[in-house]
């Protein structure tokens, strides 16, 4: 939110430059018809009658004097010129360089980080990428099997892009009860872009079969989808002048490939998101108010350091939020494993640490702050979201 409240201040910036440049350039453009305009009426009044030329010169320097270009343009011109000179200042602000004042210097595993990276290169399709970054970090074994995974999978994306389900269809059909339990029709939809395709081509005997074949056992739940489908026999040479033409458009593959790589990533224990994108992402809109809070802290860089989680509050979209957040009403403070938040007899919800100062280690009952309930520390149960 607050960098997309600076992009919106530099975007604001920007359009008063082009405004002001607008203006400019709209004056300019007056100001050169009038001059032009003057010199077109001195020059035929030379051709057209006997005045003498230096009396019609002197009569055009009077009309350019009178117009006074320079003048007219002044105003504009200095207008531009000062919200020219305020963009880079408004550039330098939103787009703060020296992002290391928000740097922690934190443990972790760099064989961890090197599998994100090369992962999120192979779910690309860039595996020549994926293979030199691996190479250089020396972990050429453990790479190997997260190459050949989605290598498959890209495969089979590829294979969908240039209008060929075979390979799709191989696959659903292989992990059919694992798609089942996940609550997908990827198979169904699979089976719909076939059946559609067979009949573009105008062999509606073929498309009928193959429903025959494919389309039985989604009867149950799928009823009315197959009938549609069936209805599309009765257009099968001009499926794109019919009701159904729907059915053709290029965003129905699109839909269908999204799906495929989302249940292909989730059978095999993946986020469908690159996990070094959604980080990037995520850190691009924790970083502004980090990087406030450490122009603060200038002089405090050690307290920074040592601090366990962070001092401000980051606030995220809906897509980076991915595990639920309690925040003790009492302390204010967000729950951590060693503070979790503990249910009470009266259904209201304080953290561990809150319960036991209001309680005095659990030696007597106290009120709850929300209810007239007496509580018994004892009796708390932590709560597991």
């Amino acid at each position: 939110m607050v960098l997309k409240m600076e992009l919106n201040s530099l975007k604001d910036a920007f359009d008063r430059v082009a405004k002001k440049q607008k203006l400019s350039c709209s004056k300019t453009q007056e100001v050169m018809d009038q001059i032009v305009q003057e010199i077109e009426k001195a020059i035929e009044m030379v051709q057209s009658t006997t005045l003498d030329y230096k009396s019609v010169l002197a009569e055009l320097r009077k009309k350019l004097h009178e117009i006074a270009p320079l003048s007219q343009l002044e105003g504009t011109q200095k207008e531009l010129n000062i919200a020219l000179s305020k963009y880079p200042k408004a550039i330098e602000k939103a787009l703060n360089p020296d992002i290391s004042k928000a740097y922690r210097n934190i443990e972790f595993d760099s064989h961890i980080v090197d599998q994100i990276i090369a992962s999120h290169f192979y779910r690309q399709g860039l595996f020549d990428v994926g293979d030199c970054f691996i190479n250089e970090a020396g972990d050429a074994e453990a790479a190997a099997t997260i190459r050949s995974l989605f290598q498959e999978m890209y495969q089979i994306v590829e294979a969908l892009k240039n209008r060929n389900l075979d390979p799709a269809l191989q696959w659903a059909a292989t992990n059919s009860d694992k798609l089942k339990e996940n609550g997908s029709d990827l198979l169904l939809r699979l089976h719909h872009l076939q059946f559609v395709k067979i009949l573009q081509k105008g062999n509606r005997d073929e498309a009928l079969k193959y429903a025959r074949t494919n389309f039985a056992s989604f009867a149950g739940n799928h009823m009315a989808e197959i009938q549609k489908l069936m209805g599309c026999l009765l257009y099968s040479d001009r499926l794109h002048e019919s009701p159904y033409a729907h059915l053709l458009a290029p965003t129905n593959w699109d839909m269908v490939a999204e799906e495929l790589t989302r249940q292909f990533c989730n059978l095999l224990g993946q986020s469908y998101e690159s996990p070094l994108s959604v980080t990037i992402a995520a850190g691009i809109q924790g970083l502004p108010p980090l990087l406030k809070f450490m122009t603060v802290m200038a002089g405090k860089k050690q307290e920074w350091q040592s601090m366990k989680q962070l001092p401000v509050p980051v606030e995220l979209d809906k897509e980076f939020q991915f595990h639920p957040i309690f925040v003790c009403p009492v302390s204010k403070e967000q729950s951590t494993e060693n503070n979790p938040p503990m249910l009470m007899l009266c259904g209201h919800v304080l953290c561990k640490q809150s319960i036991n100062k209001m309680s005095k280690n659990g030696s007597k009952k106290f009120k709850c702050p929300y209810c007239p309930s007496d509580i018994d520390a004892t009796q708390c149960r932590q709560l597991n979201f």
